[in-house]
Parts: structure tokens; sequence; C-alpha cells
């Protein structure tokens, strides 16, 4: 068994050392950090796989001679195939379970009587049961089994069940599902190959230990800007354990602000009982600057809920002010024409060193967003775009078939995600679908169109401050003659300059059909007339087998400059390339998996230096260069 691990830092701060930090450091994968001590659990597990499902039935979590060891983080499929010898099924199999289990002392840490210990598992899944010493842990949710595998939970850890030595014992189950949120993985649906990629599940993110407060504000933010007025609606989450009257206590510094004191500060006293609730305020940031791909400015926010008796519970976060719109034919950015330079990006399984490593080649490419592909990603992602200054379209990974149980499955997929990456001005789009993957009939299914139109308004009047695609690529829905995206998208692929020139001319007409692989819009009849943002959001693919195009990087970058500069031509407002990196047999990247290098020249895909982004209609003040 490997050692008990502390990282090599903690997120205990004095406020000189707060003060004179200049960078945000957030170690744990998740949008806030809470000025306590925390333990990684990560490292070597004990592992067995469970082909027959007998785990539950013998109590495994009671005691079990595992076969294995495993490393935490890593996939049920590495530590399958780590233990193949002892298969005896094939390795496509309908279900995968595993069980990993390992010891760890009780933690050492600075408590309070108002203190208690926490469990958070970064993402785990897709089903997940957790024992402690042989007792089965419940969420704070109430769960007994989480489902989910792209978004952290957490077990408040009751002390009758600790010991000086403690055994925790995790079970993991998978399937091939294709009701399942999965997005661009295998499934019974489709086969691994061509765009289509292993499943990578189960153990996937670290899983650490830390002292919370019984009264306490949760690593849940909502930040909705109101940039006319200098206003930032925020959307905090208690969670109580004993009812009474508390305060809670907001207050905004620049991000490297040397003064102690606030720019702004209010206090808001609640009448909180015991569980979890939600609560929306509003502050005033005077003088506030806004956030922006050219001017990422941050805030820090330290939000805290003070009890009765003047216990303080605390947490930090950075925030930006920023408003996107989609206005007639053009994206807004703080009131301001932007033009959407993307690229598509799917991380696949690169560590965080190699993300951060690629997200800084985007930048360098000249991207001003970049669209993280239907992939639960390691959420530390959304801080660096926030610092970068990238705007992020990101998607629900999606279900591989169109059924009520799948549009359940998607819809709490949804609501996870919302609920822990809600707090970064970087993400700015969501897309509920892509290519009707997990709605294929949503041409001809009235229940499947009502219920993306459903989430559609749910996001306008919930969430404000994103704008919604339907059905990214195609088959928009139309309902009485009314988009319900706030974008129509369209992927177009040929290699062909001079049908390209033909399809953009197409799609800029109006054309709804034969323009993408299917119509653009279905359900009732949508006449287009420049009243909503055109985005060709997959084009080029070059070097994909299947794509065509050039294959070495020069003429690449020659055909791309090309492709861009008959986009910009056109009353388009924004465009995704395809893609990033290579990922599996998709080997069209331009940037280096590996070392984070560029294949092309730095600046490829910034349209401005193709030409200044001039609306029809718009007066020279109020444009962008």
């Amino acid at each position: 068994m490997e050692e008990f691990m502390h990282p090599n830092y903690g997120l205990s701060k004095s406020r000189d050392e707060a003060v004179a930090e200049e960078t945000f450091t957030n170690p744990l994968p998740r949008a806030v950090i809470r000025s306590n001590t925390f333990v990684l659990l990560d490292g070597e597990w004990n592992f067995s796989l469970d082909l027959d499902d007998r785990g539950l039935q013998e109590a495994w979590h009671l005691g079990h001679p595992y076969e294995k060891t495993a490393q935490w983080p890593g996939s049920i499929e590495e530590h399958m195939a780590e233990a193949r010898e002892q298969q005896h099924h094939s390795y496509w199999t309908d279900k995968v379970i595993a069980w990993y289990e390992r010891e760890f002392p009780l933690p050492q840490m600075d408590g309070h009587p108002h203190s208690m210990l926490q469990l958070t598992f970064g993402a785990c899944g897709y089903e997940t049961q957790v024992w402690l010493n042989g007792f089965l842990l419940r969420t704070i949710e109430g769960e007994d089994v989480h489902v989910g595998e792209y978004t952290s939970f957490s077990y408040e850890l009751d002390t009758k069940i600790l010991r000086e030595v403690n055994r925790l014992t995790v079970r993991v189950a998978d399937t091939m599902d294709a009701d399942q949120p999965r997005g661009k993985q295998e499934s019974h649906v489709y086969k691994r190959g061509g765009i289509w990629y292993q499943t990578y599940t189960g153990a996937v993110r670290s899983v650490w230990l830390e002292m919370v407060e019984r009264n306490r504000l949760r690593s849940r933010l909502g930040v909705i800007s109101i940039v006319e007025d200098q206003l930032v609606r925020f959307n905090v989450t208690t969670r109580i354990h004993d009812p009474g009257s508390y305060t809670l206590r907001l207050k905004v510094y620049e991000r490297k602000q040397q003064s102690s004191e606030p720019l702004a500060v209010s206090d808001y006293p609640l009448r909180l009982a015991a569980g979890q609730k939600q609560q929306r305020v509003t502050l005033e940031v005077p003088g506030a600057q806004l956030w922006s791909p050219e001017s990422p400015h941050l805030y820090r926010l330290v939000a805290q809920l003070i009890d009765s008796e003047g216990y303080i519970s605390e947490i930090e976060a950075q925030f930006g002010l920023r408003k996107i719109e989609a206005r007639g034919s053009w994206v807004y950015l703080n009131n301001k024409p932007v033009y959407l330079d993307g690229i598509l990006y799917q991380p696949g399984t690169s560590s965080y060193e190699q993300i951060k490593k690629h997200m800084h080649a985007m930048k360098e490419l000249g991207c001003n967003l970049v669209r993280i592909h239907i992939a639960g990603v390691d959420p530390r992602i959304y801080n660096l775009a926030d610092k970068l200054g990238l705007l992020l379209w990101v998607e629900v990974p999606s279900p591989h078939r169109s059924s009520y149980r799948s549009r359940l499955n998607h819809r709490e997929e949804l609501m996870r995600m919302l609920a822990l990456i809600e707090t970064h001005p970087s993400v700015v789009i969501w897309s509920l679908y892509n290519e009707d993957w997990g709605a294929q009939d949503i041409a001809t299914n009235v229940e499947t169109r009502n219920y993306i139109t459903d989430m559609y308004h749910y996001m306008h009047i919930n969430h404000p401050q994103f704008l919604v695609v339907d059905n990214d690529g195609w088959q928009h829905i139309s309902l009485e003659g009314r988009l319900r995206s706030d974008l129509m998208t369209a992927h177009l692929y040929t290699p062909d300059l001079e049908r390209w020139r033909q399809v953009l001319d197409s799609l800029v007409r109006g054309d709804l059909e034969g323009v993408a692989a299917f119509p653009l819009v279905v359900g009732d009849p949508f006449f287009y007339r420049r009243q909503v943002p055109l985005v060709v959001s997959e084009w080029g693919g070059f070097g994909f087998p299947d794509y065509g195009g050039p294959v070495d990087a020069e003429s690449r970058a020659q055909q791309i400059a090309l492709y861009k500069q008959e986009l910009r031509n056109r009353s388009i407002a924004g465009d995704v390339y395809t893609q990033a990196t290579n990922i599996e047999d998709e080997r069209n990247g331009l940037i280096d998996a590996e070392t984070g290098e560029l294949k092309v020249p730095a600046g490829l895909l910034n349209s401005h230096t193709l030409q200044k982004l001039e609306p029809k209609g718009k007066t020279e003040e109020n444009q962008e260069g």
C-alpha cells in the first residue's frame, strides 16, 4: 500500500500571502478554494474486477482478497488491460464492474467543534457506491448510488464510523448502454473506430479528504453580470446542520490587489433551515472592468457564511463581468460585435499539464473561442481559460439513443454540470446536443423536440449568462417560426475550395436544405432573414481520411488561410476549425498533443489578420477591429 499522501502545498494561507499572490492557485478540480487543509487519496489502491457481479451479494465491502492493485486516478479500461490475464470474457463487455479499496489513517487536521471531515470524488462513474469501514455512505444529495461520471460529489463522514485507520471501499459500474451520456465513447450503437473512441470511465479524477464546516457555503457558485449597472448576481448554495440566523457576507477584491480593503462588500441576513438551499444575491462593483479575450480582467470573491456566534465559513473564487448576446446576425460580447475564431478541442485522456500546453497553443493560434467537444473535462480548464482570455463553448456528453430514459439522463448530466461550472466568465455557449446524437428522431418525434425546447427555455430563464444551441450542426428546432437556438450552426466539410464557396453562399442566402448533411431546421417552417447569427461550428478536418484535403502541415496551413478568408468575406458570425490535436483515429490536429507545439504558423486562425469585423449597418465607434 502506498504511503498516505499529502500534497506539497496546502490551501491554508496567511492574509499577507493571499494579498501578494499573483496567480490563482487551485490544485483541486473545482471552481473555488477553501482556506483549509486537504489530503489526497490518489495513488495505489487494491483492485478487483467483478466479472460476474458477485461483489454486492458476497459483501466485498466487509472484506475481500483483492488480486491486483491500480493507480487512482485511472480508468477501469486501463486497469482491465493490466489485469487482463484474469479475464475469461471478451474485452467488449456489456457491463464492467470494478472494486477499489485502500486504507488511510485518520488525518491530523486543524479542526473546530463546528467542523467535519468530508470526502470528495472529483469524478467517478458511471455508477459509484462508497463504503467506509463497511458502512455504506450517502452523498450530500442523499444518493446511496451516485450516478454520473463527469462531475464531483461529496460525502460528510460521521465521526461514529471513523477509526484511527480507515478502510475506504468503492464499487464502480459502467455499461455500454446507449441511454447513458457518453459523448464520443463507444457504445452499443457506435463501436470503437473512426470518431468513436475507447471508453474511459471509472476512477478518472482525484479523490480527497478535507475539513469543512458543519454550516457552510458549498463549492458551487453561479455568477451573472449586469454590465450596464456594474452589478453581479451571485448564486450561492448553503449547507446547514444547525438551523438558525446567519449572515452571508460577500467581499470583492482585485485579483492582484495589494490593499486589504475590498472594492465592494455587502451583508445579507438569512434565516436558514437544515439542509441545502440556493440563494441569489446582488452586489454592485463600482468602476468594474469587463472581462474579454483581449483583457481577461478578473476579480476575487471572498464569500463568508457567519453564524450567530460569529463563526465564519469561507470560500474564495475568481470571477469576471461580461455579457454575451446574439443580436441579429452577430454575436456581441460586452455590447460589441465579436467574431468567433474557434477551434474544436477533444482533450481525451490528456493530463492537466498537457491540457495547459494545448490551451496556450490555441491562444497562440489566434483563437478566441474553444469548443470543448461533448466531453466532461478537468474543471481546472475553466479557471485557465478565465485567466488566458479564451471563450469556451461547452457541451453535454450525449447519449447515443433517443428515448425517454436517455432524455432523463441527459437532463441530470446537464444539471450536474451547470451546478459546478457556472462561475466562469470564459464559459459563454452551451450545446444541448451535437448532430442529433441521442436525439436521432428530432425531425419526427415531437417529444424529443419538446424536451430540447423545454431545456432551451430553462437555460434562458435560469442561466441567462449563456448562449444556448439546441442541436449543433444541423436540424435546429423551429416552433411557430422561431428558432429554439441562439445560433444557427452548420457543420460543413469539403476539401474543394470552389465547393466551399458555393456552400457558404447557400448558407448566408438562407438555404436550409442541401447545405449540411441534414436540413438545418426541423419542426415548423423557418425563414432565415439574418435574424440569428450563423456559425460554421465545424469545418476543415484536413488530414482525417473521411474528410480529405491536405495532410502535410504547410499545405494544410495554406488551405486553412484560404477557407478562413472565404468565411470572413460573408455575413458569418464565427467558425470552429476541426481540430486542435490528434486523438485516436482523428489525425487532423494543428497542435502536438504531447508537447503543445504548433504544427502550423502562429496566428493562423486569427481572422482579424485577414480583415476587420464590419457588421453592416453599425457605426464605426461601435465596431471592434
